[in-house]
């Protein structure tokens, strides 16, 4: 049975997934009945920070247009542009074992994609959540369901693998943001 997870609630993966070398990060949602006049596209994106909380390289932002990290650790499994259908909406594999030892974060962000132009937002968005699987099980270690109100919020953090005392961690985040991919950007490189 996953550990269900409140926003800000952090889980130590060795003590609660023992051996867990291959996870994969699924990103999910689903959108309310809205007219905005245009389709939604969200996007899941990757930053791995070093211990200055920035990317070490550009290559160490994975999203639809960089789907591998230069490590090997990180793979992006692909654009989902419709959201339909149950279950995760993107999924990104990651292979702990092989993280480059400078990376102390792996940062999952989702935007809205041209949410200005397209007078979208994440109020418009439920079921929204963030879990972890083992993926050679597949067996769910966590879920982090993000329930809060995000009304007008157009990108959101839901969540966080670091590093500390040797061991990989997860931490709920839940943090949204009125601005689109290019502020994650510009704060991680």
């Amino acid at each position: 049975m996953p550990i269900n997870l409140s926003k800000g609630e952090r889980i130590n993966l060795s003590k609660e997934a023992p051996g867990l070398k291959n996870a994969w990060v699924g990103l999910g949602w689903d959108l309310n009945a809205t007219d905005t006049g245009t389709s939604f596209d969200l996007d899941a994106s990757v930053f791995m920070v070093g211990a200055a909380g920035k990317i070490s390289s550009d290559q160490y932002f994975v999203f639809y247009n960089n789907k591998n990290s230069p490590d090997a650790s990180v793979q992006h499994l692909g654009d989902n542009r419709t959201g339909e259908g149950a279950g995760d909406d993107e999924l990104v594999e990651v292979d702990l074992s092989k993280v480059d030892a400078s990376v102390q974060e792996i940062v999952f962000v989702v935007t809205i994609h041209d949410a200005t132009q397209r007078r979208q937002n994440f109020g418009q968005v439920r079921n929204a959540y963030i879990r972890i699987a083992d993926s050679m099980t597949e067996q769910e270690i966590m879920r982090y369901e993000l329930d809060e109100d995000f009304s007008t919020e157009t990108a959101i953090e839901f969540g966080k693998l670091y590093r500390k005392d040797g061991s990989w961690r997860f931490q709920a985040v839940g943090q949204g943001y009125n601005a689109g991919l290019e502020k994650f950007v510009q704060q991680y490189s």
